[in-house]
C-alpha cells in the first residue's frame, strides 16, 4: 500500500521522539501487503484498501470520522492480528475518492457498504465506526443486521439526539480548517480532541497532515450536512450485533455520557473507557487494539458487561 506523505511539517520534526517521527515511524513498520483500488457501488466511486487475512476470520471493515482519509487508521491496523483482514474505504469527497455531485445522507448510505462487501466477496464482517463512521456503523448495523458479525463503536454518539460537547468545539468542526492548515491543528489540537493532544498537540497535528490524504472542501461539507436530522437513538435497543463501545474520559467532541446512554440501550453491548481523547484510535493504537481484538475474539455469553 502506498501512504501519501505529501504533507510532512519541517524537517527539523522528522526525527525519533518527534510527533512526526513517531508518526511516520509506525507506517513505515508496514505490515500484511495491502491492496488499493478504485470501487464504483452504486454510481458513487469510492478509494479502498484492502489487507488480506486468513479465510476463516471475518474481515474488519473501518468506517473513519469526518473529514479524513483511511490512511489516519494505519497505526491501529499496524497494531491488529496481521491474521486479521481489513478493509478501510475513503468516503465520497474525502481523501483519494472523488467527490459526488450531489450531497447524500447517512440513512442512504448502508447499500455503499453492502455493496463494497459484495464486490469484495463477504458475506458478513465485523464493523468498527469511529466519530462520525461510528453513526455509518450503527446505521448499516441497524439497517443490515445480517452483514454485521460484531460492531465497535470508538468516540461516537448517537446522532442528534446526543449530550452535546461545548459550543465553542462544535463550531470548530462546522469547518474543514483544520484539515488544511496545519498551524491552526496543532493550535486547537488540546481543546479540540483532548487526551494525549493535550500534552502533545504536535502528534494529532501529524495524525492529520502527514499521515491523511486531503480531499477537496466540498467533501467535508457533504460529509458533515449527510448527519442532518439523524439519529439511532429511539432504535439503539434493537441493534442486533453484539457491541463494543469505546470512549475516552476526555473527549470534547463526544462526551463520554453519551456512551453510557448508548450502553445501557443497546441489548449485549460492552462499554470500555479509555484515559483519552478523541483521536486515540490512532494515537493510542496499541492499547486500544488489544481490547477490540478482545472483544472480537470473545466467546460473548455475558450480556451487558463493563469493562
Amino acid at each position: 500500500m502506498t501512504i501519501d506523505t505529501s504533507h510532512p511539517g519541517p524537517a527539523e520534526e522528522d526525527r525519533p521522539g518527534s510527533g512526526l517521527g513517531r508518526i511516520l515511524g509506525r507506517l513505515r513498520r508496514a505490515g500484511p501487503a495491502e491492496r488499493m483500488r478504485i470501487l464504483t457501488i452504486g454510481g458513487r466511486s469510492i478509494r479502498v484498501a484492502v489487507r488480506e487475512g486468513a479465510p476463516e476470520w471475518p474481515p474488519l471493515l473501518l468506517c473513519n470520522g469526518i473529514g479524513v482519509s483511511l490512511e489516519l487508521f494505519q497505526p491501529f491496523v499496524d497494531a491488529l492480528d496481521p491474521r486479521r483482514g481489513v478493509i478501510r474505504f475513503d468516503m465520497p469527497g474525502i481523501g483519494g475518492s472523488p467527490a459526488p455531485v450531489i450531497p447524500y445522507h447517512l440513512a442512504t448510505l448502508p447499500s455503499l457498504l453492502a455493496g463494497l462487501l459484495d464486490q469484495l466477496g463477504h458475506e458478513q464482517a465485523d464493523v468498527l465506526g469511529i466519530s462520525w463512521g461510528g453513526g455509518l456503523a450503527q446505521q448499516f448495523a441497524l439497517s443490515r443486521p445480517d452483514r454485521v458479525r460484531r460492531l465497535v463503536l470508538v468516540a461516537t454518539a448517537p446522532g442528534a439526539l446526543m449530550v452535546p460537547g461545548r459550543p465553542w468545539v462544535l463550531l470548530r468542526m462546522l469547518s474543514p480548517r483544520r484539515h488544511r492548515d496545519p498551524g491552526y491543528a496543532a493550535r486547537i489540537a488540546g481543546e479540540l480532541y483532548g487526551g494525549s493532544a493535550r500534552k502533545d498537540p504536535i502528534v494529532a497535528r501529524d495524525l492529520l497532515h502527514a499521515t491523511t490524504r486531503l480531499g477537496p472542501a466540498r467533501g467535508y461539507y457533504y460529509q458533515l450536512i449527510s448527519m442532518l436530522g439523524w439519529t439511532s437513538l429511539p432504535w439503539l435497543p434493537k441493534l442486533r450485533p453484539p457491541t463494543l463501545i469505546l470512549a475516552g474520559d476526555d473527549d470534547p467532541i463526544i462526551p463520554v455520557v453519551n456512551a453510557r446512554i448508548m450502553h445501557w440501550l443497546i441489548p449485549r453491548s460492552r462499554l470500555h473507557v479509555y484515559q483519552g481523547g478523541h483521536l486515540e484510535l490512532a494515537a493510542g493504537a496499541g492499547r486500544l487494539a488489544a481490547a477490540v481484538e478482545a472483544f472480537l475474539d470473545a466467546d460473548l455469553t455475558a450480556e451487558g458487561s463493563q469493562q
